[in-house]
């Protein structure tokens, strides 16, 4: 093998590898990204079942909402783009961060008006318009 071949294959090979390394970056970031949205449609399913429960049951529920809450806030704070990402690529990811926020906000109001009841006044009623 000639000394220019090998440099190409040297180049051809490095490129690979950095493809590769970046590719799974992207792929660690959207398998984060699939087990928080799983952990945000089990804390919905929690919380809709805590919403047509009554008494300690309902109680119950709200709690357990309320824990796997937390701990996909935890998850999410540490959660940080990828060292090396494109401008498109941290876009993409600052985009499904903020989605995955907006979910988790919603719940949370949900879970606020929940426990507030139905006869809020005053500042809670500011949140049904």
């Amino acid at each position: 093998m000639n000394k220019q071949s090998f440099k190409r294959l040297v180049a051809v090979a490095a490129l690979c590898g950095i493809g590769f390394i970046s590719t799974s970056a992207i792929a660690k970031g959207a398998l984060d990204d699939q087990q928080s949205w799983k952990r945000l449609q089990e804390s919905r399913q929690k919380l809709e079942q805590a919403e047509a429960a009554k008494g300690e049951e309902r109680q119950k529920l709200m709690d357990d909402h309320m824990k796997m809450m937390h701990e996909t806030m935890e998850k999410m704070q540490a959660m940080k783009p990828k060292a090396g990402m494109t401008m498109q690529e941290h876009e993409e990811w600052i985009s499904q961060h903020q989605k995955l926020m907006d979910e988790m906000m919603s719940q949370m109001m949900k879970e606020h008006h929940m426990m507030m009841g139905s006869g809020c006044t005053g500042m809670g009623d500011m949140h049904k318009q």
